[in-house]
């Protein structure tokens, strides 16, 4: 069982006290005040489908530590679950991109979204949500890249990608990152029970 914090809303004079109550959450199980890759990938997987979420939490955690010193700090994190949720599509995809394009280089190549794109897929058989098929994965790559890569040199750049998600919704659905799985379960101190 875990509990996790809510996403404060923009609205109205209680941002300020939801904003409050959610770092104060993020520091009684972080008393650090940051988070590690391992603690991160402990609390998303037990807050997921266990180990086969591993990889896809590896990928947003480094996406989350935007200063890439190997933690993330409650500002990182905040930040980022914010825009997630109040952001624009456009800061959304940008966000996003970054996940994809592992190596920072700029663009994303076939093999760096066929990476996520098995991490996504592994953790939604975990999840039940898909059914078997070796080729899925590679199917959606192909079908993404088609779409994508307008020039067709090999590599999706952020305008391509940014644009082409724009234009066809399910590419959009594929691409953003769901913030509900950016959130981080926390497991009960006190009762512990497996």
């Amino acid at each position: 069982m875990g509990q996790a914090a809510t996403l404060p809303s923009k609205r109205g004079g209680t941002y300020v006290m939801e904003l409050y109550e959610w770092f104060r959450k993020f520091i009684n199980e972080c008393p650090s005040g940051l988070i590690t890759l391992h603690e991160f990938r402990r609390h998303f997987c037990n807050g997921t489908v266990g180990t086969e979420s591993s990889e896809y939490a590896e990928q947003i955690f480094r996406t989350l530590d935007n200063n890439g010193d190997g933690v993330v700090d409650f500002r990182e994190y905040v930040t980022a679950i914010s825009m997630l949720t109040e952001g624009s599509p456009v800061e959304k995809l940008r966000w996003s991109f970054k996940l994809y394009d592992k190596d920072k280089d700029g663009a994303i190549s076939r093999d760096e979204m066929l990476e996520i794109m098995q991490a996504v897929y592994k953790m939604s058989l975990a999840a039940s949500i898909t059914k078997a098929s070796p080729t899925t994965a590679e199917e959606c790559t192909n079908r993404i890249f088609v779409r994508l890569d307008k020039d067709k040199n090999a590599i999706i750049s952020l305008d391509e990608f940014i644009e082409g998600a724009l234009d066809d919704e399910w590419i959009r659905e594929m691409l953003e990152c769901d913030p509900s799985t950016v959130k981080v379960e926390r497991p009960l101190k006190s009762h512990s029970v497996h």
